[in-house]
This record gives C-alpha cells, structure tokens and sequence, in this order.
C-alpha cells in the first residue's frame, strides 16, 4: 500500500489530492514556484492528524512539507515534488487567554490579526507586527521568527513566544517552554524552534506573551526629504537621541515614486510623493506627543516637509503610504521581496550599495525599510514570463547576480542576510557565507539529531541531501 493510500486510510477526507490543491501548495507570496508536483495535501485539524501524517511519512521516508497561509517570501513551505504537504490553516482555534497573566494559547493556524481582534476585548495586543498579519498564521510567524513595522520597539516574534507544542518527525510530541514570566530550566528549545522553518519539528501549538495596549496617544509624524541621504541621517538622529518609537519606515526615491503614481494626488496626505524619500514615524504611550515634537524637530533639520497627525483618520492616511508599497509594486509583475539588515548606522551605506547596484546593472531596485532596526527590504520586479516557465527559472539570472552582490555587501557592512523573511529555499545558497563552516556544520548536525531521516522541509535552509 502506497504512502497516499495509507494516509487516506486512516485520516479520510482531510487527504487531497485535488489538481487545484496540489498546485495552489507549490508557491507563496515570493513568487516562488516548486518543481513537480505534492503527492497529497493533509489539511491536519488536530494534532492526532499531524502525529499521523509525520509518523506514515517517516515509515515511508517521504519528505514533508508544513504550511500555514502560504505567505512566505523565501519558498520554505511550497510544496516540492514527491512531498507531502502537511497544512495546519484548519487548526486555528484559540484556546485559551488568560489576561491576569498577559499570555494566550493558540493553534498554529490562528490568523495573526484575529488573535488581536479577540485580545482587544481585554484591553490586549500581540506585539509582532508583520505585513502580513491580516493573513499569515502565529504559527508561520512563530516558524520564521517574523518582524515587522513595530520590531524597534516590541521584537521579533521570538521574544513573545514562551512555550511551544510540536510533533517530530517521527511523530513524537514534545513540550518545551513555560507559562510564567520567568523560566531558565535546561537548553531553551523554544527558542530554537522559533525560527526554524519548519525543519526541525512541526509546531501545534503556542503560547505567547502578550502586552497590556498601551496607554496614552498615537502621533503620527511623516516628512518626504529631498533624498535618500536625509531620510537616512533623520532616521539615525531619532535613534542616536535616544528616542524609541513603535514604527519608523523609510521608502527610498525609486520606490517612492511608484507608490505616488499609485495612490494618486488624492490619497498622498499633502505631501510630495513623485520626488524624494518618504519616513514614517509613529510614537506610542503617555508621552507619545513629546516624543513627536522631538521627532518633527529632528526630521526638519534633516530637509524634511513634515506632516504630523494625532487623530486616527489622518494617521491612518498617512500610514496608507506606506502599506502601499507592495500593491504599487505588483501592478507590474512578480515581486521578489528580499530582506537584509545591517546596524542602523550603516543604513545610508547600505542605501548606497543597492542604488550603485542598480546604476550599474539597469535594474530598478525600490527599497522599503524598518529604519528603526536597520532591516531593508530591497525589491526586484520582475515581469509576468509569457513562456510560463516556473521555478527557480522564474528570477532571472542578472537578478540573482544583482542580490548576490547586495547580500555580500550586507555581510561586509556588519549585517545578515534575512531580518525576518527566513532563510528557506531561496537564501540557502549565501548561508554558509554568513555563519561561517563551524556554525553551519554544527546547524547542520543540530538538525539531523530532530530530524534523522532528514524528511522535514528539505531544501530549506540546507540543500536536500
């Protein structure tokens, strides 16, 4: 009996192996396409479902593959061929808050943005803060150490996970973490877990920290400069004098002038969006409106036409440019989001390095940035292939020869390869160069001891073996 009939056996219906369904597993939000084709899709809802899944696949040694919403942006949950797709989207229940400890559990396929939305009723928020978050999973966030606009301040999702439930790959189900503020029992294999990609174990569960909402204002400050340069230099000083707000994002000229023909002179809030770079900054808490002051100050200095919002509505206008980004984007073509971070004081040099690159090749390269964290997403747009070719075919050449050269010199200026997109199948390639052959060596063995078959999601992080 095969693996699929196995499966089909004992889990029913759960098990497709629909066309569309196969299909719509092979890709994610980076445009990323697997070769071949899944065996089957198991949409688990329980974790009976996925201690099956992972126990069958191990006797049969056939890859796995873990999904939640599928918005990655480094192909490390697209369905490879001859894998089995494992989804968790079904298993999103919430099951527990528990507001006099600031802590909620969760299943991995909770939307982001609805545990908030059940959060706000106790006065509550989850803190990570991705793009993303009206669509991706805890658990994808949980898998890939997501960011954020709000990371400056609040971290990455790593420093709001306490306690984690995962199946291994044989099926095995291990608790690690704790419920309290506090716990250093043995090696923190929670913290391992979070991040890796789905390589190591299968999370079923979670329970995170979350945040009293803060009390106080939200202002929101906004100035286009005349380039880059300034932009950068506003965004050091705010940081260097020690001023600490929740969101600080720049958009350099080249992106800039896209998202401006996109929301048009109506929906620009007054400012100048077809020249110059554009930063955001949003400031929270009681003392949200002096810290505001602070900020308008310092990006007046720099050059900066600044807009400064305390009420909701025009806030929310002016935080509209910046989440326009990625949709201006898409009207013309596939986009590759790339993601480096290098530290904050050597933002401009990084700035400088992508437009160089840019010159030089004829690539256009619009950047977006978490300039409160020194995190840059460089972004490749790359035209709908009227041949239909998928795969790695579908980033040209001369584009991976362009990030090559942009990751390099991230490494040089002191930065990483990914701030929080993850590794998965499309940054493999530069990972020994960052961590260097003991760490990857050791990473590589670290894996082998959760995973000794090597079925979970190989290709990501470390090519298949």
């Amino acid at each position: 009996m095969t693996l699929v009939a196995r499966l089909q056996a004992e889990l029913g219906a759960i098990v497709s192996v629909e066309a569309a369904d196969l299909a719509a597993s092979r890709t994610d939000k980076s445009g990323w396409t697997a070769d071949g084709a899944p065996l089957a899709v198991v949409n688990a809802t329980t974790v009976e479902h996925v201690q099956c899944a992972l126990r069958l696949a191990s006797e049969f040694r056939v890859p796995v593959i873990t999904r939640g919403a599928g918005t990655g942006l480094a192909g490390g949950a697209c369905g490879t061929d001859g894998s089995l797709v494992l989804s968790l989207a079904g298993m999103n229940r919430i099951l527990e808050i528990r507001p006099q400890d600031e802590l909620a559990v969760v299943e991995p396929g909770v939307i982001n943005q609805h545990l908030n939305d059940a959060l706000a009723e106790h006065g509550l928020w989850f803190a990570p803060d991705p793009a993303s978050k009206a669509i991706s999973t805890v658990g994808g966030n949980i898998a890939t150490n997501a960011g954020g606009l709000l990371c400056a301040k609040y971290g990455v999702t790593r420093e709001a996970v306490l306690a984690l439930t995962v199946v291994l790959a044989d099926g095995t189900l291990l608790h690690t973490g704790h419920r309290t503020v506090k716990g250093v029992t043995g090696y923190d294999l929670t913290a391992l877990l979070t991040g890796s990609e789905g390589t190591l174990g299968v999370i079923v569960e979670a329970t995170v920290r979350v945040r009293a909402v803060p009390l106080g204002d939200t202002v929101t400050v906004a100035a286009v400069f005349p380039d880059v340069a300034a932009a950068a230099a506003a965004s050091a000083r705010i940081t260097a004098e020690r001023l600490r707000p929740a969101v600080m994002e720049l958009i350099d000229p080249v992106a800039l002038a896209i998202v401006g023909r996109y929301l048009g002179p109506e929906r620009s809030a007054g400012l100048p969006l077809g020249r110059g770079a554009f930063l955001l900054v949003q400031t929270d808490g009681e003392g949200a409106a002096i810290e505001a002051e602070r900020v308008a100050a310092v990006m007046r200095d720099e050059r900066g036409e600044v807009r400064v919002s305390s009420d909701q509505e025009s806030g929310d206008r002016l935080l509209a440019i910046r989440r326009a980004m990625h949709p201006a984007l898409e009207q013309h073509g596939t986009v590759l989001i790339e993601d480096v971070s290098v530290p904050r004081s050597r933002m401009k040099e990084m700035f400088d390095v992508i437009a160089e690159i840019s010159a030089r090749t004829g690539i256009a390269i619009p950047v977006v940035a978490h300039a409160g964290d020194g995190n840059l997403h460089p972004n490749f747009v790359i035209p709908a292939d009227p041949s239909g070719a998928e795969g790695a075919a579908i980033v040209p050449d001369n584009i991976w020869a362009a990030a090559d050269e942009m990751f390099r010199a991230a490494l040089m200026l002191g930065g990483t390869l990914t701030g929080e997109h993850g590794v998965g199948v499309l940054k493999r390639r530069w990972l020994r160069d960052e961590l260097g052959d003991t760490s990857f060596d050791l990473q590589r063995r670290l894996k082998a001891v959760f995973d000794p078959l090597g079925i979970l999601n190989p290709g990501t992080m470390f090519a298949a073996s």
